[in-house]
């Protein structure tokens, strides 16, 4: 199980870099990715996606907006709702920082059979699951 360790280790390094090539923290960065991932979400949306709390929340969207890697724009159906974009420079950048990874990994993915990929998938999702329970758990909430 050390590749999935080295493989953790490796995305952390560079969400580091992409961090710092943007001007911007981990915690704004995990945000940056939530709005790349899910397109425009509220405010609450995007805390709940990002597990942060509202503050901190309202603080990232703002060093975002300062950044010019998002803004807030009012949602054109429901004019009391404010959602949070990605900006096109957040667009372009993030296509320049994780475009080639996105290439490279689905020139590698073409490599394996079907049963391989559902197999990877399968064990991806429990991996996904495991860390989604220990994050509850490491923020004091069930074990």
């Amino acid at each position: 199980m050390s590749a999935v360790q080295e493989l953790q280790d490796a995305t952390d390094l560079v969400d580091e870099l992409a961090a710092r090539r943007l001007g911007i923290n981990r915690t704004d960065l995990r945000c940056l990715s939530r709005l790349s991932a899910r397109g425009a979400l509220t405010a609450s949306e995007l805390a709940v996606a990002a597990g942060l709390t509202g503050g901190a929340t309202t603080t990232a969207i703002d060093r975002l907006e300062r950044a010019g890697l998002a803004r807030r724009v009012r949602d054109a159906a429901d004019r009391r709702r404010v959602l949070v974009h990605l900006t096109e420079q957040a667009e372009r950048l993030s296509t320049e920082i994780w475009g080639p990874i996105v290439d490279d990994a689905r020139a590698e993915l073409r490599r394996f059979t079907g049963a391989e990929l559902e197999l990877v998938e399968r064990f991806l999702r429990h991996a996904l699951d495991n860390q989604i329970r220990h994050a509850g758990r490491l923020r004091g909430g069930s074990s």
